[in-house]
């Protein structure tokens, strides 16, 4: 195929579809339009983060019960929270009265009260008092419960589905629990958390995390000393995700705590995954860094971040050091990728060849990932 100036959805389409049919020796990126045109943001609004599986955060966020935050999914308002029974719902941020939000920010409640009329409802959305409307004929509660949409708990993570069709996540994640089995991320703490606005597409920033060949260009000081861009190996993927190890320079030898399964060469690399379409993650040998993104716009990305480890104390040393190191290189990132989203409104761009397969060979993997969902051979649903 020519590349031609593409400035189209029906002509991003036709390009994914095309890449389908690449090698992995022709491996290439995609046209500037993929990054920054309205329309195709909002068919990636309707077509992957209404029916796939999004990381909202971590349970970590809400340990006891009655705790709970709101979020936002492609326009969706969004409460998880943690029932009397430890359980975690994700629950439509909308009273079924009038509609207003139901509750802002983050806490603990005993229960939710939109401050608009007073309808009260409990950690798993069900309506527990509707001020005045007893005289109301036919009013039922049972009827009047906040949506309560399909979710799950994968690593300590939490999933949302919006539109409830989506397969079950964990078989899907089979071979990546392989890789990450005696990492024991479920047993790891969460040690801080924080949001943030960027302003470039969710794309430019999950292709970012996956590849390892900006290390020493971007993160000379940062990253590339510890994990440099030539010791970075791509693992085999899978339909739902893509991964590489980025192996520890010799001269950097991790620091426990580690799992007591872990063998000393998982003890030297850090596994960095991407769960399609948004979840982008290391899980290094003694800390996990992740990213929960959520489109804010096609040039704007959301960012809920944290860190999780076997430590327990946010305020150890080493973990205060972890973190600094963690603010420090994703402001790097975000330098990049704001210039990097600056320079895709052109018409001069012409997709360019994709690194080796152990530098690049995820984002190969991720593209492929959006032609299968979103390619002009695909019968998109209503």
């Amino acid at each position: 195929m020519a590349h031609t100036y593409v400035n189209s959805v029906d002509g991003l389409r036709r390009e994914l579809t095309h890449l389908k049919s690449l090698d992995k020796s022709q491996a290439r990126t995609m046209p500037s339009a993929f990054y920054t045109l309205e329309g195709f943001h909002e068919l990636e609004k309707d077509q992957i983060f209404r029916r796939q599986w999004v990381c909202l955060g971590h349970v970590g966020e809400i340990p006891e019960s009655g705790d709970y935050f709101t979020t936002e999914l492609v326009g969706e308002q969004l409460i998880v929270a943690r029932d009397k029974a430890a359980r975690i719902h994700v629950l439509s941020n909308v009273c079924r009265h009038r509609g207003n939000i139901v509750v802002e920010g983050r806490g603990n409640r005993r229960s939710f009260t939109c401050q608009y009329h007073a309808w009260t409802y409990d950690h798993d959305g069900v309506l527990k008092t509707a001020p005045l409307m007893k005289t109301v004929k036919g009013f039922d509660a049972k009827n009047c419960a906040l949506p309560r949409l399909k979710s799950e708990i994968w690593n300590n993570f939490i999933f949302v589905n919006l539109d409830g069709n989506a397969e079950p996540l964990a078989p899907q994640m089979a071979g990546l629990e392989d890789v990450l089995r005696n990492y024991h991320h479920e047993e790891r703490n969460l040690l801080f958390t924080d949001e943030a606005i960027w302003g470039t597409n969710w794309k430019n920033l999950t292709e970012n995390f996956m590849e390892g060949y900006h290390l020493f260009a971007t993160h000379p000081q940062t990253l590339q000393p510890m994990t440099p861009t030539q010791l970075c190996r791509k693992l085999p993927g899978a339909a739902a995700w893509t991964a590489y190890r980025a192996y520890y320079h010799p001269d950097f030898p991790p620091r426990g705590p580690f799992h007591m399964d872990m063998t000393e060469a998982e003890k030297n690399n850090s596994v960095l995954f991407n769960v399609f379409p948004s979840f982008v993650i290391s899980v290094a040998a003694n800390y996990t860094l992740y990213l929960c993104l959520r489109p804010a716009g096609a040039e704007r990305v959301a960012i809920r971040w944290g860190i999780a480890g076997l430590k327990e104390d946010p305020e150890d040393p080493e973990v205060a050091a972890f973190i600094e190191l963690c603010k420090s290189f994703n402001g790097e990132d975000r330098e990049k990728l704001e210039t990097l989203q600056m320079a895709q409104n052109t018409r001069y761009y012409q997709p360019g060849p994709l690194g080796p397969e152990d530098l690049e060979g995820t984002i190969w993997d991720f593209l492929n990932y959006m032609a299968k969902n979103l390619g002009s051979d695909v019968e998109l649903t209503t």
